[in-house]
């Protein structure tokens, strides 16, 4: 057992976990039943932090993600979004579990002159079958465009008070999304192309303009995505003696870590609705500690258009009804029993005891159970009878998924409700010094007080879900007991579990909006690194 209880991987990470409390964890693609049906507004990942691109510390960024697992050649019509939904950023600066300011995306799709790119054949004058065709710059060459308006709602996102967000260099409302990166040949210059949609804009309410992005990114999640979901097809605890080292050393037989384990970061793309706000604007009258998440919603009613144009395929009509909800995920993946997946999609967090029973007695850590016990007393020769914590009910996770931690992230008022917390207070750390594992690095910045792209996430969700907090855990230098259980409640929780999937923050970019450029539509070109 040597090799179990005394792995420097695992008291580092489990730091981040010990301070994850009302965050929970990492990535939600395909996570419902329903929400498979709509992929065009299936929240991904949801990212908050202190602005860390030098000379914005000022600023908050907001990040969420829609439509994951783009395949970067799926041409000829890519992925534009959802005109009929709204993708919308909550924020709620009080700790009552309502949203008390949104930021509320409204997109259009559009055919130049109604038609699309056209060209005359034989006299005749017809519409192409693409998009765009070379060489794109601008709107030149694009014939079919988004545009998108932001609204921001003070008070509830439906019946609250409206004010429109509009560009700060003209003073127009609407804002254009740039195509997808189809490749060069038809876009020679993505970087230079899509940085003409970054914009800065007026946020009713702040006197100093904040910037916005909405267009494809390279999706930054690292995940061991089709192993880990037949059945953890892989030993899960890190195979040498620290990440990387190389060596061996560490649990016979385990994982190590290799971006070749990763399924998506470099390989697959995404759509990031971007949002850099002053903090001043963001935090109100609370503590300095904001909770946030993401949501897509739908009209009720849908009417199929048997004869349908490019318009109106469908006709769309009743009250917008919440399909997606995104805070810290993982949370529906792992936590959610199959039953209600959809139901919390369409749920909010102030209703977030609805679904309690999965937090104080969860499933994951009794499948992890089933399938590695046995395994485990063979390698190394001990008698086991249950890997899962017994601590029943599970008040570390409670903690972890709901409420906050005092000293770190907890909110004036207290209540029940899965956001994702960030104190604004904590400076940022510079890209080059922060550590993937947020906080037990000696990084306050990272995860779990917000999350940034490069904060790893897998690993803390099977560490944390094993039991790690009922360990002592290092906050500020010092072992700490929490409190929440013993370490005779989880007999592996302070295991180095992993993916092998790793991630860093040099791994994307150093600037808004931080996440990559897509990668390419085109064959045989390489995913671009961040410089």
């Amino acid at each position: 057992m040597r090799t179990l209880r005394h792995s420097k991987t695992a008291t580092a990470l489990a730091t981040i976990l010990a301070l994850t409390a009302g965050q929970s964890f990492a990535s939600s693609h395909r996570e419902a039943p329903g929400i498979t049906k709509m992929p065009k507004v299936d929240g991904t990942d949801f990212y908050m932090f202190r602005s860390y691109e030098p000379g914005r510390s000022k600023y908050v960024t907001i990040l969420a993600n829609y439509q994951g697992l783009q395949g970067p050649g799926a041409g000829p019509n890519y992925y534009t979004l959802d005109p009929d939904a709204i993708y919308e950023i909550e924020i709620d600066n009080v700790g009552d579990g309502h949203e008390h300011l949104t930021f509320q995306f409204k997109v259009q799709n559009r055919l130049v002159n109604g038609t699309g790119i056209t060209l005359n054949v034989g006299g005749k004058t017809e519409a192409i079958p693409l998009r765009a065709i070379p060489q794109v710059s601008g709107s030149k060459n694009v014939g079919e465009f988004e545009t998108y308006t932001l609204t921001l709602v003070t008070g509830d996102r439906r019946t609250g008070t409206r004010q429109t967000v509009t560009n700060a260099a003209n003073g127009e409302s609407e804002f254009r999304k740039p195509i997808d990166d189809v490749g060069d040949k038809t876009i020679p210059q993505y970087a230079a192309y899509s940085s003409h949609f970054v914009y800065n804009i007026n946020i009713p309410g702040c006197s100093t303009p904040g910037r916005m992005f909405v267009g494809q990114r390279s999706d930054a999640f690292a995940v061991n995505l089709g192993p880990t979901f037949d059945s953890v097809n892989y030993v899960p605890i890190e195979g040498d003696s620290a990440p990387g080292a190389g060596d061996g050393k560490g649990f016979p037989g385990g994982i190590t870590q290799s971006h070749a384990n990763d399924d998506i970061m470099g390989k697959k793309n995404v759509d990031t609705f971007a949002l850099e706000v002053p903090i001043a604007c963001l935090t109100g009258a609370g503590n300095g500690v904001i909770g946030g998440w993401t949501t897509a919603s739908l009209p009720q009613a849908r009417l199929l258009n048997p004869s349908p144009t490019y318009s109106t395929t469908a006709l769309q009509g009743g009250a917008f009804v919440e399909v997606s909800r995104l805070g810290a995920p993982l949370v529906n993946e792992l936590v959610i029993g199959l039953p209600d997946k959809d139901a919390w999609n369409a749920s909010v967090p102030s209703n977030d005891a609805t679904f309690g029973t999965y937090v104080t007695n969860p499933t994951f850590p009794a499948i992890l159970n089933i399938l590695f016990l046995a395994p485990v007393n063979a390698t190394l020769g001990t008698k086991f009878t249950n890997l899962a914590p017994t601590n029943l009910p599970r008040n570390d996770l409670v903690a972890t998924f709901l409420t906050g931690i005092p000293t770190l992230n907890q909110q004036k008022t207290v209540t029940a409700s899965e956001e994702l917390r960030l104190n604004t207070a904590v400076p940022p750390t510079p890209q080059a010094s922060q550590s993937t594992y947020g906080v037990v690095g000696d990084d306050l910045a990272g995860y779990p007080n917000g999350r940034r792209p490069g904060d790893d996430s897998v690993d803390i969700t099977l560490r944390v879900a094993m039991g790690r907090l009922c360990y002592p855990v290092p906050i500020n230098g010092t072992p700490t007991a929490l409190g929440l259980c013993k370490p005779a409640d989880a007999p592996v929780g302070n295991v180095a579990f992993t993916d092998g999937a790793p991630v860093h923050a040099t791994d994307v970019l150093n600037a808004f909006p931080y996440l990559n450029l897509p990668i390419h539509g085109a064959p045989g070109h390489d995913a671009r690194n961040p410089s």
